[in-house]
């Protein structure tokens, strides 16, 4: 009788699927590191996880883990390595929050673009005159600079291009020839694309502790700039943009992530007024976490039936624990 431990609340739709296969049973918790939740990894067959934090040692506890399933596309929550030790597979949502993260992603752009922020304040306090401030630009003609050419990358590719922005692409794991094929134009080198960029978009995992965006990067950016991070907290160093805004490098930034989540209430990037801010919810449109719900429960119910898709599985290589169906 597989048992699911579900972290973080998931839409019903998830839990519909679940409740609806017989044989399968769940506990669903606030918090992973709980006491409370130890008790429960005795068990536990499988994982469902949003963002909580992941400790290795608490996997190692869930003696008869069988699978984990991330209710997302990222995984930097989870000691992938454990689960490779075990030959556990990780498997992720595919595309379920693709459109979501890429309409948000050009949504924080256009309004940093438009000054949506501004100019809703000036005219509420009645200063019609801010109309005349001019402060808003075109998208049209713009250089865009993506950052990583996943699922997410090409979505954000596709709707740019619908705003007449010349689009670039630094990946250098993704094909070139698919790059071409989009519309857009591959780069090698970050440095000369950051240099031409009048908008950069990151859509990568944070590896590691240095963030790939740091000063010397927003340096080369051109003066007035605008950076989005629909990401991961951590991707572009927040002391240097505090630093490139108060300066005027930047122009203006949009973050749906922290490297602290959620960041103080007094965080230093909250006071400037080119900052866009939302809490880490680009994927979490209505209908985007029906999906992930779905997904993130059917790939567990997928593999106790023996057929989960490879192609969702992001540590196939090591991933040796899968049922056979009967």
């Amino acid at each position: 009788m597989p048992h699911i431990l579900i972290g973080g609340h998931i839409h019903e739709a998830g839990l519909a699927l679940i409740r609806a296969t017989p044989g399968m049973s769940f506990d669903m918790v606030e918090d992973m590191t709980a006491p409370s939740t130890l008790t429960l990894l005795e068990q536990t067959n499988a994982i469902l996880v949003r963002t909580q934090p992941l400790p290795a040692t608490l996997l190692e506890q869930a003696q008869h883990l069988k699978i984990l399933s991330r209710h997302g596309v990222g995984y930097d929550n989870v000691p992938v390595e454990v689960l490779n030790r075990r030959g556990i597979p990780l498997c992720v949502v595919g595309d379920a929050n693709s459109g979501a993260v890429a309409e948000h992603t050009l949504m924080l752009m256009l309004a940093l673009a438009k000054r949506v922020i501004a100019y809703d304040r000036e005219t509420r306090a009645g200063n019609w005159r801010f109309r005349d401030s001019q402060e808003a630009t075109e998208l049209e003609g713009r250089t865009l600079l993506l950052l990583g050419f996943g699922r997410i990358g090409r979505a954000v590719a596709r709707r740019a291009a619908a705003f007449g922005l010349e689009i670039e692409v630094h990946d250098p794991y993704a094909d070139p020839a698919l790059i071409t094929q989009s519309g857009a134009r591959p780069v090698a080198a970050l440095h000369e694309a950051l240099a031409r960029a009048d908008f950069l978009s990151v859509h990568i995992p944070l590896v590691g502790s240095k963030a790939p965006i740091g000063a010397a990067e927003l340096a080369m950016m051109k003066r007035g700039a605008i950076v989005i991070n629909t990401a991961r907290g951590g991707i572009i160093d927040e002391d240097a943009l505090a630093a490139a805004l108060a300066s005027g490098q930047i122009g203006g930034a949009g973050l749906d992530v922290f490297t602290t989540e959620p960041p103080a209430a007094g965080h230093k990037l909250f006071a400037h007024e080119r900052v866009i801010v939302t809490p880490h919810a680009a994927g979490l449109s209505k209908e985007c976490a029906m999906r992930m719900a779905r997904m993130a429960a059917q790939n567990i119910l997928d593999f106790f039936a023996g057929k989960l898709d490879p192609a969702l599985i992001v540590n196939r290589a090591h991933a040796t624990a899968m049922p056979v169906p009967g």
